[in-house]
């Protein structure tokens, strides 16, 4: 994938998933977009947050490390949102996030309700955009 086309990416497509990653991890939740720099540094979401508040009885909750996760979507992915067909395929896309959200969550011990996760930085990379 060339520039342009990670730039037309993160103009049209990465503000809306940020969008709807907002509205489904709630509040408290930082989602950021680390832009393009080459093919091995690509577009990243970065979704980051401190812990959740401890229960009433002051237990841990969660995993031992606040939320660090980065998103990255596969270049050919890419490519094609950017053809004919792309932009439907997107909006189904952006319908299953909160499914894809909760396999992702059991794939890599994060857990966006307590805002922790198993290690200190976690990377779904090489994502596509099924719905």
């Amino acid at each position: 994938m060339n520039r342009e086309q990670a730039l037309r990416f993160e103009a049209d497509f990465v503000p809306r998933i940020v969008e709807r990653v907002v509205q489904m991890v709630g509040s408290g939740v930082r989602v950021e977009i680390l832009s393009y720099e080459s093919p091995r540094v690509p577009t990243r979401l970065h979704v980051s947050a401190a812990r959740a508040p401890r229960t009433d009885d002051d237990s841990p909750r969660g995993y031992p490390h606040p939320l660090n996760v980065f998103l990255t979507w596969d270049d050919e992915e890419i490519e094609r949102l950017l053809n004919p067909g792309g932009e439907a395929r997107f909006l189904r896309y952006l319908d299953a996030i909160g499914v894809k959200l909760d396999a992702w969550q059991g794939a890599r011990e994060v857990d966006l309700a307590t805002r922790s996760q198993a290690e200190a930085s976690v990377l779904f990379g090489g994502l596509d955009f099924e719905a």
